[in-house]
């Protein structure tokens, strides 16, 4: 777990490319290329990764300010057709329906009752023009709207002393960020991608969108929130990449 005081400041596809050298990031895909053999097995391999990864999450922790924006685009730069990625084919994704879908609430949360769609949709919301950047190395350019994650914190009287959100997903992804980066004012509950309602594909009904972060920290099909003073875990930090991932 980051060693942070409470509420300080914080700032798909698997392929050998999420494991590349990321902003002077050690990893194991990057010695392997280097040595050219299988070293991950080693035990002091892995603990000095895992002590560079730790590393890392400091630094980024450190410099990361929540008064501090990503940039913006105009409109015009903004893709319509924007690209899938997920571990599975577009056809795998799940499917969920207004009638049936809820989202669950738990942890350090005072009002606890689930949020339908049509409850969820209910929230004002914003839209921005900007920037996703994937760890596989390639990034594009989208509208997305939908509430403020902090409005929607502030809503269910969530505890923002505590120090991280953690999310569940419908597909079995997990994810978790620090709570100044949920607060940030341009981390999105995306409900909208290019002003039509999210495809299934992208996340229906609405992904967590952080321009703050590496793509793979915007985790979709959300279906828990719940809100933590323990490190939540995350479905590629468990298998090797740095959790905090700002960008």
């Amino acid at each position: 777990m980051i060693d942070l005081p409470p509420h300080r400041p914080l700032m798909h596809r698997p392929s050998l490319h999420r494991r590349r050298l990321l902003g002077g990031q050690l990893s194991i895909g990057a010695l392997t290329l280097l040595t050219g053999c299988d070293i991950s097995d080693h035990d002091s391999v892995q603990r000095a990764l895992a002590a560079v990864s730790r590393f890392n999450d400091r630094v980024q922790a450190a410099i990361f300010r929540p008064d501090r924006l990503a940039p913006t685009f105009p409109e015009a730069d903004a893709v319509k057709d924007f690209r899938y990625n997920a571990w599975y084919g577009p056809d795998k994704a799940p499917r969920q329906t207004p009638a049936d879908y809820r989202l669950t609430l738990a942890g350090q949360i005072a009002d606890k009752r689930p949020w339908t769609v049509e409850k969820l949709y209910t929230l004002p919301q914003l839209s921005q023009i900007t920037r996703h950047v994937c760890v596989e190395g390639w990034s594009m350019i989208g509208k997305w709207s939908g509430p403020p994650l902090s409005t929607f914190l502030h809503r269910i009287g969530a505890d923002t002393t505590a120090r991280y959100v953690g999310f569940e997903c419908a597909d079995g992804y997990y994810e978790g960020i620090d709570m100044a980066t949920a607060l940030h004012p341009q981390t999105l509950m995306a409900f909208k991608l290019s002003d039509d309602i999210l495809p299934t594909p992208h996340g229906y009904p609405f992904k967590i969108r952080i321009p703050t972060k590496l793509g793979f920290k915007n985790p979709k099909f959300v279906t828990t929130l719940y809100v933590t003073n323990q490190q939540p875990k995350g479905f590629w930090p468990d298998r090797g990449y740095n959790w905090f991932s700002g960008i």
